[in-house]
């Protein structure tokens, strides 16, 4: 696998003159030209990439399913992530790529909090649509942090960063209103979700398969687990894993109220490998042992 671990590397595949900042760049799509490069064909990126793309023609492919870039959008990649571009049908169209290496954020507190956004763990499908409105006021940013990049000295970076923070927090409120104004579609994601999730504790799956994980039942959607995630606490409260568990102590209560199953076997037909770590999950979400929330039915 290729790996790309620079900006300037990065630079250079497009064609471009050497970035006037070494860890940060904010670049112009309709000035850059992607060379003809066995990189493409697989590659890794060592630095974070925002990407706000308008009228871009091609596809690019993350795993084994390819996505089309035909029409504006905002996609977030983290380092270490591996992409595919196919350069026979890219056009790169207009719109802004800010990419800058983890280096960039030592010794300031983005270091720390940009793991929670989870939108740099989403997939390529799951990006954000924005409105003229919110397409303005990204790109000001944009405009300020490569404004930023001609001066290096003792400020530039706490600048940049608090702009790259702006436009992070920006980009959570923009997706928490894609979450609500694709109301029809996320509420057949929502139904298909309690579906699977119920389908799986009412099927052989858990005796076969295990427990049912965040990962596993956000593949089964077709879906990024942090998106999933994020998509659920929006709308109902709570993430993933905290339904899947509302879903299990639901049916653990069922079968020790209604058969003469044992904790063990119980814990067995739910997927856990050990019964301690069944009866350790239902008395924190219960305040109950299983045995003694069976005998108060007694």
């Amino acid at each position: 696998m290729n790996s790309i671990n620079s900006v300037s590397e990065f630079h250079r595949l497009l064609s471009l003159p050497e970035p006037r900042h070494p860890l940060v760049s904010v670049i112009n799509l309709a000035e850059s030209v992607f060379l003809e490069d066995k990189v493409w064909k697989g590659f890794i990126n060592r630095f974070y990439c925002v990407a706000l793309k308008r009228e871009v023609k091609g596809k690019i492919r993350y795993g084994q399913q390819h996505y089309d870039y035909d029409n504006g959008v905002l996609s977030f990649t983290a380092p270490n992530q591996v992409q595919y571009l196919d350069l026979q049908h890219m056009e790169c169209g207009s719109g802004h790529l800010l990419i800058f290496h983890p280096d960039f954020l030592l010794t300031h507190p983005l270091a720390s909090t940009i793991n929670s956004y989870g939108f740099f763990s989403y997939a390529v499908h799951e990006a954000l649509h924005l409105s003229a409105e919110e397409e303005d006021d990204l790109i000001t940013i944009l405009s300020k942090i490569d404004k930023e990049c001609q001066y290096i000295d003792k400020h530039t970076q706490g600048i940049i960063l608090s702009q790259i923070e702006l436009l992070l927090n920006y980009s959570n409120r923009f997706y928490e209103r894609q979450f609500i104004t694709r109301k029809n579609h996320n509420h057949q994601l929502l139904t298909k979700f309690e579906l699977l999730v119920e389908e799986y504790f009412n099927s052989d799956a858990t005796v076969q398969q295990g427990l049912l994980t965040v990962q596993g039942v956000a593949e089964r959607m077709n879906l990024s687990p942090n998106y999933l995630s994020d998509l659920l606490r929006l709308h109902t409260g709570q993430n993933t894993q905290q339904h899947i568990h509302e879903k299990l102590i639901e049916k653990a209560k069922e079968k020790l109220s209604t058969t003469n199953l044992s904790v063990s076997e119980i814990a067995y037909a739910l997927g856990f490998e050990y019964a301690q770590s069944f009866s350790t999950l239902f008395k924190k979400k219960t305040q109950m042992s299983p045995l003694e929330f069976r005998q108060s039915f007694n």
